[in-house]
């Protein structure tokens, strides 16, 4: 388990794309139980370890996410993820160039729960939540391109299905239209950097998550300022 920040009140840890935040049907381990025994043992804890869930990524996605060690970090964390006082960027490598080096993305998702999948539209319909995106283009390899992504809204599968609307299927997303999967059963969605301010000491929180040490990944780890081992 990859943890890049950690104090009494919180900590953060860099999810892999086959990590399940949260249990689901699969009764897959989670991480939430992962990190609960990491905290037990490191800190030889007695008894159950509290651990709030703050956010979640879906399964496929890799990077950064957000858990609170203590009942006063949870409630002030819920509270600013629900007023857009935490700023997410995320990286996303997809197989056709955007129309554009940069731009806002604005549509109305409308989810299907029974598809587990959202659908964008240009204008409102009934049901639909906005969603509020800025992409730009900060790379590129011989067969694809490496948008850095700011997530202005939390909907829904938000960056797969708003990049899949402008013709930029996300690399081994097909659910959102890729063409074919990627061999780890991931997507190329990385949750790269959070900011906000620490709920309790009040002090800038600023991590960024090394990207994933496999695949097409390699082709932009120059920009990351790493190297695959």
């Amino acid at each position: 388990m990859d943890v890049v920040y950690e104090d009494n009140h919180l900590i953060i840890v860099n999810k892999s794309c086959s990590e399940i935040v949260q249990g689901d049907k699969t009764g897959d381990k989670t991480l939430a139980d992962m990190v609960k025994e990491y905290i037990k043992q490191k800190y030889q804890k007695p008894g159950n370890v509290f651990l709030g869930v703050v956010h979640r990524l879906d399964r496929p996605v890799s990077g950064l996410v957000v858990f609170a060690r203590t009942g006063k970090a949870l409630a002030r964390l819920n509270e600013m993820f629900r007023t857009g006082e935490v700023h997410k960027t995320y990286w996303a490598i997809v197989g056709q160039r955007p129309p554009g080096t940069e731009a806002e993305l604005e549509h109305w998702l409308v989810r299907n729960e029974k598809q587990n999948k959202s659908y964008a539209y240009d204008r409102e319909k009934p049901g639909a939540k906005k969603a509020v995106l800025a992409y730009r283009l900060i790379g590129a390899s011989e067969r694809y391109f490496l948008l850095e992504v700011d997530l202005k809204t939390g909907r829904h599968h938000q960056i797969r299905c708003q990049l899949a609307k402008i013709g930029c299927p996300i690399k081994g997303d097909l659910k959102y239209g890729s063409p074919r999967s990627n061999p780890d059963g991931g997507i190329c969605l990385h949750a790269r950097r959070i900011r906000f301010v620490h709920p309790v000491s009040k002090q800038e929180i600023d991590v960024e998550a090394p990207l994933p040490d496999n695949g097409i990944w390699h082709c932009f780890h120059s920009l990351d300022g790493s190297s695959p081992s």
